[in-house]
């Protein structure tokens, strides 16, 4: 490697993830891609960012429950949930990791997700919505952006 090679440093998607972001929302699928994403960033020595979109609902929908509310406590259940399955998994605790809520729907709070956390890599549950499976998928979106290595665990 020549010097001028070496003093432009990083280069995204070459040297291996650094930041491994992983979509939670609770559902099976999503946790068995926090698990591979967890064993993923442990032998890449990569940060694990776990990523919970809270979903952001039109004016009136809530029919008088506070939202936020709402969604804090779901986000404190996933919390405890993808605790839960991170002490199940072999070496977890070789992993660092950060958990981090962002608000909106799924995909735009991915997107939102992987461009302020650097990501070099994103890991998605495949969605279990009826339909989903081949078209309009958050997966399928998120590899059609074309801007990070994006995997589906089934």
């Amino acid at each position: 490697m020549t010097e001028q090679q070496h003093s432009q440093g990083f280069e995204r998607g070459t040297d291996g993830p650094k930041v491994i972001v992983v979509g939670v929302d609770g559902s099976d699928s999503s946790l068995r891609a926090a698990a591979y994403a967890s064993g993923l960033a442990r032998r890449q020595r990569a940060l694990l960012a776990v990523v919970y979109v809270q979903p952001v609902m039109a004016a009136g929908a809530a029919l008088g429950v506070p939202v936020a509310e709402t969604t804090d406590e779901i986000a404190e259940d996933l919390v405890a949930q993808i605790r839960d399955a991170a002490e199940r998994v072999k070496d977890i605790f070789d992993v660092r990791w950060e958990f981090h809520t962002f608000r909106g729907d799924p995909y735009n709070g991915l997107v939102t997700a992987a461009d302020e956390l650097k990501a070099d890599a994103v890991v998605v549950g495949a969605s279990e919505q009826a339909g989903h499976r081949i078209v309009g998928s958050v997966a399928i979106r998120l590899v059609k952006a074309g801007r990070w290595p994006v995997t589906v665990v089934p």
